[in-house]
């Protein structure tokens, strides 16, 4: 099985990019958990990226949920707006907003999690791994297929999913699992886009429906399981960064198909 898989991804995989140090590159100062977000010419924390976008246009990013690019046109736009002197003002006042009162604290609270989890290494940007991503991950690992229920029942679920993980997502290279990733969200994400997870390297690396149903279910089924970045250097290809800490709600962003 082994031998097959690696003749199919050679036909994937990326060129050997430059070598490069992930702990080098972290911009994070010490004891810090997460990095600032550099804005011009500010190194904003969580806080007060998101107090920025509250004061400013909170309202007209919740729907549809934006991009990443375009999170940080808005946050541009507000530390223009408020300046330094604003941004502090405001910056206490928001730190002791309930999110569970006012959702549209909640919402730039996550806003500002992206924008820290994408500015997280010098001379690169980054993601959380996709649903798709992690689901391709389970199927490349040794983890069993369970019923549903009996998985729920499992002793120590989430360190079980995160072994597995581990696992699967160092079985083929970054470049190939972004794209399996892709693949596996069309096939369960509705008929129709259903057709365009019929790749040819997709079916022939992962024949089993019921297991890659199987390992979606679980990612869609964990909220709350940790999972790396995906990170992209500036100088081209991909590689998995750290495990970062969960967002403002307790829980690690997940979404379908990956969003820069």
């Amino acid at each position: 099985m082994t031998t097959a898989l690696d003749a199919l991804y050679a036909h994937v995989a990326p060129s050997p990019g430059p070598v490069f140090c992930l702990a080098e590159m972290d911009r994070r100062r010490e004891g810090e958990d997460f990095p600032a977000i550099p804005v011009a010419g500010l190194e904003l924390d969580v806080n007060g990226a998101a107090a920025a976008l509250f004061e400013t246009t909170a309202d007209e990013l919740a729907v549809p949920v934006p991009n990443t690019d375009t999170l940080y046109a808005a946050l541009q736009a507000a530390v223009a707006t408020l300046g330094p002197a604003g941004i502090a003002k405001v910056s206490d006042t928001f730190a002791g907003l309930p999110q569970d009162e006012f959702p549209e604290v909640l919402d730039c609270r996550r806003f500002a999690y992206r924008l820290a989890l994408s500015f997280w290494y010098a001379g690169a940007r980054s993601r959380p791994m996709s649903a798709g991503e992690i689901a391709v991950a389970l199927y490349l690992s040794p983890l069993h297929r369970y019923r549903m229920a009996d998985f729920r029942e499992l002793p120590r679920r989430p360190l079980v999913v995160a072994r597995a993980l581990h696992e699967g997502m160092i079985a083929v290279p970054t470049e190939t699992l972004i794209r399996l990733g892709a693949r596996m969200a069309d096939e369960f994400s509705g008929p129709a886009n259903r057709e365009r997870g019929q790749e040819w390297l997709y079916k022939q690396a992962l024949p089993d429906y019921h297991r890659r149903r199987f390992c979606f279910r679980v990612v869609e089924s964990q909220h709350a399981q940790p999972a790396p970045l995906i990170v992209r250097p500036d100088t081209g290809t991909h590689t998995i960064g750290l495990t970062p800490p969960p967002g403002p709600s307790g829980k690690w962003l997940r979404t379908r198909r990956a969003e820069w």
